[in-house]
């Protein structure tokens, strides 16, 4: 019986999103998964993040704990999901499977895959509107609230534009809002989305 662990040499995360690190077999007859571990070798040196045995799955590495998991009831899948990835993830991890086959004899096998943890910029921003429509009375309250994607921390700021085409800085924060409009507040609004 021939078996093979498959999976990627290398693999991008997005820093505070999750992360899966594919590893898989076919599962063959006769042989019967015994063990499986899932190492990592980074700054802090080599330890063992996740193993599973007999009796269930064990997360070892404390940093780790709540954020690693290999998926349950889906045989020869052994990957690997992280949550809320952090830069210090960033490493080489190996997933090894030991097999007993009907000799009583263990076969083991292992790979390797990078792990690089990449920050993503911020996007154009979308302004969203309090209300439908952004023709209002005067002593309505309303707001607009800016919105980008990207890897945080995201700072927003608010603008007006004047009528000699200058920006004129309003606040910082994603919410601009109008307790009570004037009709000295009709005009064209920017927004700014900036990270790291």
């Amino acid at each position: 019986a021939f078996l093979d662990l498959r999976g990627p040499s290398e693999i991008k995360g997005v820093w505070k999103e999750s992360v899966t690190l594919p590893c898989a077999y076919v599962p063959v007859e006769g042989l019967v998964q015994q063990t499986l571990s899932w190492t990592v070798l980074h700054d802090k040196g080599s330890s063992t993040i996740v193993r599973r045995d007999g009796s269930g799955d064990h997360v070892l590495l404390s940093e780790y704990r709540d954020r690693a998991s290999i998926p349950k009831d889906d045989p020869g899948n052994v990957s690997l999901l992280i949550l809320d990835l952090e830069i210090s993830d960033r490493g080489t991890y190996t997933c090894q499977v030991t097999w007993r086959d009907s000799n009583n004899s263990l076969i083991a096998k292992e790979i390797t895959m990078q792990l690089e943890v990449v920050k993503v910029p911020a996007t154009k921003p979308i302004i969203r509107a309090g209300e439908p429509g952004l023709t209002l009375p005067a002593g309505a309250s309303t707001s607009l609230t800016c919105e980008a994607s990207g890897s945080p921390p995201i700072s927003y700021r608010w603008f007006r534009s004047s009528p000699e085409g200058k920006a004129e800085f309003l606040s910082s924060g994603a919410e601009l809002a109008w307790p009570s409009l004037r009709p000295s507040d009709s005009g064209t609004y920017l927004c700014e989305a900036e990270n790291r």
